[in-house]
């Protein structure tokens, strides 16, 4: 190894300390959802950060769920207040009774055939357990104590503010356009 000249023994330290830092700061805990980036059903990556300064309903979802009619009121709200600066994710989970079983294609088909689904839907993660996504993995524990705890079911609703700050969680009976959700998104997007 070639002695740089001049670097000398702090010299080292220091880059030691600089490539340390860097090191950390790639593993440094997430501060908002915008510091996730999950492929799409057709597996392109799409950044949350593209969502930066819109209101943002992250919803848990699946095909054969009691709760799956959800997907009507879901595009329904987001057909309406898309244009103010809403948009809705939709998170494919197979965690709950195996009613997500079908591939990222199927699921694409399904949700655009049966409910005609045009807001964003990402390919299927694990929301919950060993094997949770990161994303999930934050929302219920990091996130905003206040909206902590394990996923109980589809579609368990979170709302996150322009800022990317989770500000509030719907469980799954509250339906997508209950006075309450639709409330919270209006209180969000005034401010």
């Amino acid at each position: 190894m070639k002695r740089v000249p001049g670097a000398g023994f702090w010299g080292y330290v220091v880059a030691g300390v600089i490539v340390m830092m860097v090191v950390a700061s790639a593993y440094a805990a997430p501060k908002s959802i915008y510091d996730f980036t999950l492929p799409l059903l057709n597996g392109k990556d799409a950044p949350l950060a593209e969502y930066k300064g819109k209101v943002v309903l992250v919803v848990n979802v699946a095909s054969r769920c009691g709760f799956t009619p959800q997907y009507t009121a879901l595009e329904s709200i987001y057909e309406k207040y898309k244009d103010q600066g809403f948009v809705i994710i939709g998170f494919p989970a197979n965690n709950f009774g195996g009613q997500e079983p079908g591939t990222n294609d199927e699921i694409a088909k399904f949700c655009t055939g049966k409910y005609n689904v045009t807001f964003p839907v990402y390919g299927k993660i694990s929301v919950k357990g060993d094997d949770q996504h990161p994303l999930y993995a934050y929302l219920t524990k990091d996130a905003n104590p206040t909206v902590a705890g394990d996923i109980k079911w589809n579609f368990t609703k979170f709302l996150v503010d322009r800022q990317g700050n989770v500000v509030q969680r719907f469980e799954s009976p509250v339906t997508p356009d209950s006075p309450e959700i639709t409330g919270a998104i209006e209180a969000q997007l005034k401010k």
